[in-house]
């Protein structure tokens, strides 16, 4: 009984992180955006650093019509939204926070179900573009469908790198078998990760299958109040996976000062912090590629690049034995 009930407060901490986290990532990205571009509503908006905005847009989203296209496959359109969510959620339980098991469940190839939920969960953006019954929601999802499949193989091939060196698919096992002397040699294979998977999550400057001037908005063309918010919500929950698996995999996660001693769960949310404001400061940056850009992209830089890092992984593993 007792083992049910640590596995019940583990699942239960999860969600309570999946429901808080992205909503931080959200409201951290509207002050970041304002600071930097000079935006003074997301600044000032309800008093105190525009502490209200989030509340607003959350009453906004709230109270606007929820409607269905007359042409659409309402079922399908309906369901769209919580199969880009929740495959998110089924992720964070597989990623460790800190030493002595802490995680919502270890899984003995943690790093290929952390990868192949992460690409179910574009499977909501392709069933919104192909039931909205819209010839932009539809070409917003054929343009997703393209980059998946540009994209998956070097996240794949630079979370293999680290696999290899470890010695084993589970992410504890990962950090258990890291050494600091990996980052040099990992980097590689960390930025073609990080990079592939915002290409997945279709953030700026990878949001083509998004481009407002000329689909609308995509696949998401046809949603509106809470479904609307829920795709929202899914790439705010997609950049805290993304940022916290690369921290995992790539900037030892828990290992730190004192992180054997009850602060490797602080380590892990700092690095997953200072990601997702990169992941925030990209969008600022950066304009948005072209699909022939962000194609060549992946097939002639990502790609060779993550075959690259796992060549000397191998030559490195080679040379320690």
């Amino acid at each position: 009984m007792s083992d049910t009930l640590a596995l019940v407060l583990r699942v239960l901490a999860v969600f309570v992180v999946f429901l808080v986290l992205p909503l931080v990532v959200g409201q951290t990205e509207h002050k970041v955006m304002a600071h930097m571009q000079g935006r003074l509503g997301p600044m000032y908006a309800g008093g105190f650093h525009g502490w209200a905005q989030l509340v607003a847009d959350g009453v906004k989203f709230a109270q606007k019509e929820d409607v269905v296209p007359a042409g659409a496959d309402r079922r399908i359109f309906q369901l769209a939204p919580a199969v880009a969510l929740l495959p998110y959620l089924l992720v964070m339980i597989a990623i460790p926070v800190g030493p002595h098991n802490a995680v919502g469940q270890a899984l003995d190839a943690g790093v290929f179900f952390a990868l192949a939920v992460m690409g179910v969960g574009v499977l909501g953006s392709l069933m919104a573009g192909w039931a909205s019954a819209n010839k932009f929601s539809l070409l917003g999802g054929l343009r997703t469908a393209a980059q998946l499949l540009a994209y998956e193989l070097p996240m794949l091939l630079a979370a293999a790198s680290v696999a290899m060196a470890a010695g084993t698919l589970s992410l504890p096992g990962i950090l258990d078998a890291f050494h600091w002397w990996w980052l040099p040699w990992q980097i590689i294979g960390g930025v073609v990760f990080f990079t592939a998977g915002l290409a997945e999550l279709q953030r700026p400057p990878f949001d083509m299958p998004v481009a407002d001037s000329e689909i609308i908005f995509g696949a998401y063309t046809e949603y509106t109040g809470l479904r609307f918010a829920l795709f929202l919500l899914a790439e705010y929950a997609g950049i805290v996976v993304l940022s916290a698996l690369t921290a995992v995999l790539f900037l030892g996660g828990w290992h730190g000062p004192f992180g054997d001693a009850g602060l490797g769960w602080l380590w892990t949310l700092v690095k997953t912090a200072a990601l997702c404001f990169v992941v925030i400061w990209l969008r600022v940056t950066y304009p948005r590629l072209r699909e022939d850009q962000l194609q060549k992209l992946a097939w002639t830089v990502l790609i060779p690049l993550a075959l690259v890092q796992i060549a000397l992984t191998g030559i490195v593993k080679v040379v320690i034995s």
